[in-house]
């Protein structure tokens, strides 16, 4: 399913929210289907399965990447700091993606850390509007770390 959304990236049919910004080798998406506004995945544009799999740029870029998501978060959710995990282990995303999760001062205790992940996954009723998608994609993009980052290319 990674490589099918990248398809739709690459012939600019995506919504906001799906293509958040594109770089070089990995393009930034609003999780789909997030209870939680903000969860954010950075997805390898060369379809790899690990890690290990990645070049020196994509590497660099993935780094670079993380500290302007997680800046650009903070600065546009008011989130206080954000999480990092990835494991490409999904059967329909067996594909690198980063997920840059914000942790909101006021996440439930029963949330925190990596039951943060009861919030992906969940069913349509529960799920980000795809206007509030839309928006916070338009914010991400106008926050001075993202649009420092997004100037150089």
């Amino acid at each position: 399913m990674s490589c099918e959304l990248i398809r739709r990236r690459d012939d600019g049919t995506a919504p906001p929210w799906d293509a958040i910004v594109r770089t070089e080798g990995w393009d930034l998406a609003h999780a789909y289907d997030a209870s939680l506004e903000g969860w954010l995945v950075l997805v390898a544009r060369r379809h790899i399965t690990a890690l290990s799999q990645m070049t020196e740029g994509e590497a660099q870029e993935l780094g670079l990447l993380i500290v302007r998501v997680s800046a650009a978060l903070e600065a546009a959710t008011g989130c206080e700091r954000t999480y990092i995990a990835q494991f490409a282990e999904h059967p329909d995303h067996r594909h690198v993606h980063v997920h840059v999760i914000p942790r909101p001062a006021d996440l439930p205790g029963d949330q925190c850390g990596p039951r943060i992940f009861s919030r992906l996954g969940v069913d349509d009723a529960q799920r980000v509007p795809e206007t509030r998608l839309n928006n916070l994609a338009a914010r991400l993009r106008e926050t001075p770390a993202f649009s420092a980052y997004v100037g150089q290319r």
